[in-house]
């Protein structure tokens, strides 16, 4: 049996979500619960890593339980207990918010078709202490002109090579395309949210980094644009804080953001 799982947690209690040595992370815990349940580790896949710091509001997990451990767990083979069960003994800042069974042929990260991701800004002279490791604190000049229009400058196909941090190993191909690039400005607020068939290792914190280094006047917005138009390695940029990222969801099958829907919608009439 697969059980899929769709899970939320505070990223400043974890090392991260894949698992590591000195433990810690969101897999490491959810591992450690899981164990506890059919009595030997049972190995998840998630649709994808996020950072230390960095949040999820809705991250996808799968895992596969075999005939043996279905039967020695009894009533706990049926997915609408797992819910239960697993929140009650994981920490408040990871919770487990849907089970459900999943078919043979789902991978929760191979069968993804793209993610969305959301980066909170706060623009004032003062934090609002609910939200410290929730949004990255601004004050001083910004231009929020600039950060929608090169918003709307990644959108599209790029090579984003300009925009990848080094872990030691890139993928065959930098190139993924950016169906959606929104700016909420709500005042004091500012909501960055990127929706794509795939990010590359760090890449959404190095964009919002860029954008709000050129919106401060710390950098010409022609330099951003080079880093779109000239995939290369180029120096790293003043990297956007992780505590600001939000995981929103990952997409699968046809799957589209209620944006796009609205969009198609209108387009037909």
């Amino acid at each position: 049996m697969k059980l899929r799982l769709l899970v939320a947690y505070d990223g400043t209690a974890f090392r991260g979500f894949q698992s590591q040595k000195h433990r810690g992370t969101v897999q490491d815990t959810l591992e450690e619960s899981i164990a506890v349940i059919v009595g030997e580790r049972v190995v998840l896949h998630a649709s994808g890593r996020t950072d230390a710091g960095v949040h999820a509001l809705g991250q996808t997990i799968h895992f596969e339980l075999t005939p043996d451990q279905i039967s020695r767990i009894g009533r706990m083979g049926k997915p609408d207990r797992w819910l239960a069960a697993l929140n009650a003994s994981l920490p408040p800042e990871l919770r487990v918010m849907k089970v459900t069974q999943a078919s043979k042929e789902f991978h929760a990260r191979f069968s993804t078709s793209g993610k969305i991701y959301r980066y909170d800004l706060w623009h004032d002279h003062v934090l609002p202490p609910h939200l410290v490791n929730r949004a990255w604190h601004l004050f001083g000049p910004l231009d929020r002109g600039i950060i929608r229009e090169l918003a709307a400058q990644v959108e599209g196909t790029h090579d984003f090579r300009g925009f990848c941090a080094d872990s030691g190993s890139l993928p065959d191909s930098t190139v993924r395309t950016i169906r959606r690039a929104t700016v909420r400005d709500r005042g004091r607020a500012i909501s960055i949210t990127l929706e794509g068939d795939g990010f590359l290792y760090r890449m959404v914190r190095m964009i919002v980094g860029a954008m709000v280094r050129a919106a401060q006047g710390k950098e010409d917005p022609s330099i951003f644009l080079k880093r779109l138009e000239e995939p290369r390695p180029w120096p790293t940029p003043a990297m956007a804080p992780a505590h600001g990222l939000y995981l929103v969801r990952a997409l699968y099958g046809c799957s589209r953001s209620r944006n796009q829907r609205a969009r198609g919608a209108t387009r037909a009439t």
